[in-house]
């Protein structure tokens, strides 16, 4: 059983490799086996099929569902509803991924291995108008038609009717393909070969240039998409907060630059697995000045279509915002609840144009019907597996830019901040982040800003932990000593700060600064002017800016490490040597003296601050703005007053 199982995961994860062949986490695959029942053991026919929500190319045998065959098909003739919450009683055995809505379509067809995959070329046919004929044209009479109907076991039932062992697969109406094999290999070179044929149909039938002629500029300008960006993601988290990925690549700048590109998008997706991510249709967006009225237009729109189609039994509008948003001249920007799920909408679309350029360049693109879209999108099972999923992490939907990432304590809080669902942009003049750049350098800083801005639309939370030390008493103190770490701390967080608030004003959503400054910006030690003044700066304009951006709804605090010395880049460059000399202590036992002379005597470490930063920016402070919280283990002589 296990040797089936292996090769239905193999196969699974090299359909899944083409994203023109299936979507991220689109389509599903099965096998039928005898197993031994271990209860009482006689043979059971089972059915492995890929569960809910997992992705093929990554799948794994955690991600299947196994069910006994007979009892999935002795409720083939419930309603979909009510057969769905009887597929649980149909495991076999513990564990698993929960059944797909498509399960019934493997269950009840009769190949041993089967495939439901979602290519362009193959809905470019079924997504047409005449598709039936159009289908009959490219494979004969060796794969079969059934008009769309949602997944379940309806179109199961459908699907069954009309299969033939003669057949090599079924398109679905507006869906998607579904083609089967006597073994695995068989299976997979099938499907292949059934996508391949719809290819070669499109090259050889479809006319030139479906979308007529360009009547835009096909180009991007990446600095108006980074001053858009910021706007139009602002305006798309009026229902909760999301990244942007922006797409500026050829072929959706083609679309973009072309005459029917406007009456295309206001079609809307048709595969269920693209308006699941992309919804009904995107928005259309003609330059900056007309987002906040477009943006508008559509909630009222989509509030509209909801209205229609909704019943007592609907579940409540999962917001009104798209995700999928057309600016010619710019590109797409897309959204989602983290970077990966902007990025995969974005891969939805640019399916979705594909699918329209073959339909139309055969007869004409016609999607599904509105209120078949509506049925898919607010399905009860389609609940479920929202309810199923868990919940987001605390800033999920936040986009965050770290200075000083690449080392220390900028790494660590960059670290902590990813972990709790933040998509993060590392800032540093070495090598190790995300982008390089020297903060003190006003060019650099808005060219990185501008970068954070094009990768996920915008910037949220921004924390200032560039920083260098030069330890020297006065009198060995040069200008450009001095000069030096101004320009890093104070300047660099000046810049840093002043960017990053351009944007965050533009956004409307408010954000947070927060400054690491140091125990030193309030605590006189010795051999240490030019860099215990530069703190000092900051912890200021930790107030300052609180007093001003207060009326924006951004927040600014900072926090006041002390004695981080293990994995810190400023102390391995030199400034441990230095802080060892000046307390008379050897380099090695520089963390325990910095412990011994705390109250909890206890070591600070990067992980230590990175906590503060997070208490700070997640959630559970939304009124605390203008502090500076101490993480040095308890110094008298830093208490703040």
């Amino acid at each position: 059983m296990m040797e089936a199982v292996e090769a239905l995961l193999s196969r699974s994860r090299a359909l899944g490799a083409d994203r023109s062949v299936t979507n991220h986490a689109g389509g599903n695959t099965s096998c039928k086996v005898r197993a031994r029942d271990p209860v009482n053991g006689q043979e059971v026919d089972l059915l492995w099929v890929k569960g809910s929500g997992g992705d093929l190319a990554t799948l794994e045998r955690h991600g299947l569902a196994a069910l006994v065959l007979e009892r999935v098909r002795a409720i083939a003739e419930e309603d979909d509803d009510g057969a769905f919450t009887l597929l649980d009683h149909c495991r076999f055995g513990p564990g698993g991924a929960p059944p797909s809505i498509d399960t019934p379509l493997h269950a009840l067809l009769p190949p041993a291995h089967c495939d439901h995959v979602h290519p362009d070329a193959v809905i470019a046919l079924a997504a047409a108008r005449d598709g039936e004929q159009l289908v009959k044209e490219c494979y004969g009479d060796t794969v079969a038609w059934v008009p769309w109907r949602r997944p379940g076991f309806g179109l199961a039932r459908q699907m069954a009717a009309v299969y033939s062992a003669s057949l090599r697969g079924i398109v679905m109406g507006g869906h998607g393909l579904f083609s089967w094999g006597e073994t695995s290999d068989q299976c997979r070179e099938n499907t292949i070969a059934l996508v391949q044929q719809a290819e070669d149909f499109l090259a050889r039938r479809g006319r030139a240039d479906p979308f007529g002629p360009v009547v835009r500029t096909p180009s991007s300008d990446r600095g108006a998409a980074a001053v858009i960006g910021p706007r139009i993601r602002g305006l798309c988290s009026t229902d909760r907060r999301v990244v942007g990925h922006l797409r500026d690549d050829p072929v959706v700048l083609d679309f973009l630059s072309r005459d029917e590109a406007p009456r295309l998008a206001a079609m809307g997706t048709s595969c269920p697995d693209h308006f699941l991510r992309t919804r009904v249709r995107p928005l259309w967006v003609d330059g900056i000045g007309a987002a906040p009225e477009a943006h508008a237009a559509y909630r009222a729109a989509y509030a509209e279509y909801y209205g229609r189609h909704a019943d007592a039994d609907s579940p409540p509008m999962r917001g009104a915002d798209p995700t999928v948003v057309l600016v010619p001249g710019v590109g797409m920007w897309t959204f989602g609840a983290d970077a990966a799920s902007a990025r995969i909408t974005g891969e939805y679309f640019v399916n979705a144009i594909e699918v329209m350029r073959g339909a139309e360049s055969l007869t004409a693109y016609e999607p599904i019907a509105d209120a078949d879209k509506f049925a898919i999108e607010y399905w009860h099972l389609e609940q479920a597996k929202i309810e199923r999923q868990p919940p987001p992490p605390v800033l999920a939907g936040r986009v965050a830019v770290v200075t000083g990432a690449a080392s220390g304590i900028g790494r660590a809080i960059a670290a902590r901040l990813a972990a709790e669902g933040a998509a993060v942009v590392g800032v540093d003049i070495t090598e190790g982040a995300d982008i390089r750049a020297d903060v003190s350098d006003e060019g650099a800083v808005d060219d990185a800003m501008t970068e954070a801005c094009l990768r996920f639309g915008g910037v949220d939370l921004v924390v200032n932990c560039a920083g260098l030390s030069l330890s020297r008493p006065l009198l060995d103190t040069t200008v450009e000593d001095w000069d030096r770490q101004h320009a890093v701390m104070a300047r660099g967080s000046f810049l840093v700060s002043r960017a990053a608030a351009r944007v965050m004003i533009e956004q409307g959503l408010g954000g947070d600064i927060v400054y690491v400054v140091s125990k030193n910006a309030v605590v006189a030690s010795p051999d240490n002017v030019a860099y215990a003044a530069a703190k000092a700066d900051q912890a200021q304009q930790v107030r300052v800016l609180a007093a001003e951006l207060g009326r924006h709804a951004m927040r600014v605090n900072g926090v006041n490490p002390d004695g981080v010395v293990r994995g810190s880049g400023i102390f391995a460059g030199g400034w441990g040597a230095d802080r060892a000399a000046a307390h008379g202590v050897s380099e090695d036992d520089l963390p325990r003296f910095y412990a011994e002379r705390t109250l909890l005597k206890k070591e600070v470490t990067a992980a230590h601050v990175a906590a503060a930063v997070f208490a700070l920016v997640g959630g559970d402070l939304p009124v605390t703005t203008g502090t500076i919280i101490p993480v040095d283990g308890g110094v008298p002589a830093a208490f703040l007053r």
